[in-house]
């Protein structure tokens, strides 16, 4: 077997040395954007949203002028049915009474005999019989311009129901559009706020003193401004409480946010609200030195990421069904 050349041994040791560089670099993750740019991509982001809201307006505008126009429509409609119902009525009875035996026409007078012979009697007869001929003949024709109006009615109410269906879904569509660029601008500024202190290597934070007139810590401070100014919890924010049962409260690092008061159960749609705080803080932990969450009768701790469910306490309040609990280190 023939030997390898000097240089072509060399070139293989060059490739392999460079395979060995490119496997042993480590991957970098993309580095965190600059408040600079935060606020750059929100002037942005906002410019968007403020188009998306303008094209939801017109879009409003246009469904609440189909929606008056299909009113419209509508009650042309009922009065052309009112108008036809009534034709209808007479009609039927005008048929009726004929049928029973109504008035004879004109050959029915002569065969009979009781124009007695005289030609003038027999014409006001035959006139008279023409004229009821003629009269109901103009009712048949009014009936029919009813009929047809009704048919028309009833045709443009489809066209400006079909019409209001549209301009719905349209004005919904552009809602959830700009609800999603909203979202978007709101987790961007999230991105703006990081916890006051100092975060140690293995991820907790060194605890801070309370202060201030609410007597809790800055950590906490910027948590509850930040849910109130996204959530606006309904019924209050309850933080610092004396030393009863121990726990974070006594301590400035701990916060209730209220969604009923006097532990009713909330409703469905405030227990929506509590599940998009407490999903926000959870999302929200790593940066702003969040240590657990107690929601429904579950806990999430930062130190295990998931939800655990807990013992019954016996009520609403102390299950913590009518508020989510956050503590911060």
């Amino acid at each position: 077997m023939a030997e390898a050349s000097p240089v072509r041994t060399s070139l293989l040791c060059i490739v392999l040395a460079q395979l060995l560089l490119v496997t042993a670099v480590p991957a970098h993750a993309a580095p965190k954007p600059t408040a600079k740019q935060l606020k750059k991509e929100l002037a942005t982001m906002q410019k968007d949203a403020d188009k998306l809201i303008t094209d939801y307006y017109a879009s409003r505008v246009a469904q609440q002028q189909a929606d008056k126009e299909a009113k419209k429509a509508s009650e042309r409609l009922a009065e052309a049915q009112e108008t036809y119902d009534r034709h209808s009525t007479e009609l039927r009875a005008i048929a009726t009474a004929e049928y029973m035996g109504g008035t004879p026409g004109p050959l029915a007078i002569l065969v009979s005999g009781q124009s007695g012979g005289d030609p003038a009697r027999l014409l006001n007869r035959m006139a008279l019989s023409q004229h009821l001929i003629d009269g109901q003949d103009a009712r048949l024709r009014g009936h029919a311009q009813v009929r047809d109006a009704r048919a028309r009615a009833e045709e443009e109410a489809a066209a400006k129901a079909e019409e209001l269906k549209r301009t719905v879904g349209e004005l919904e569509r552009r809602k959830k559009k700009a609800e999603k660029q909203i979202e978007k601008i709101k987790d961007r500024i999230d991105l703006l706020y990081t916890a006051p202190g100092v975060r140690r290597p293995d991820g907790t934070w060194v605890p801070q003193l309370p202060d201030g007139p609410d007597n809790i810590t800055p950590r906490m401070r910027l948590v509850r401004q930040l849910i109130q100014e996204r959530f606006e919890v309904p019924y209050g924010i309850g933080c610092y409480r004396p030393i009863q049962d121990g726990g974070e409260h006594p301590l400035g690092r701990a916060c209730d946010f209220m969604l009923s008061r006097g532990g009713a159960m909330p409703s469905g749609e405030e227990l929506k609200r509590g599940d998009e705080i407490a999903a926000w803080v959870i999302k929200n932990a790593k940066r702003l030195g969040i240590m657990y969450v107690i929601y429904r009768q579950r806990i999430w701790h930062a130190r295990t990421g998931v939800w655990r469910v807990m013992s019954d306490r016996g009520g609403t309040t102390a299950n913590h069904y009518d508020h989510p609990h956050v503590s911060v280190y």
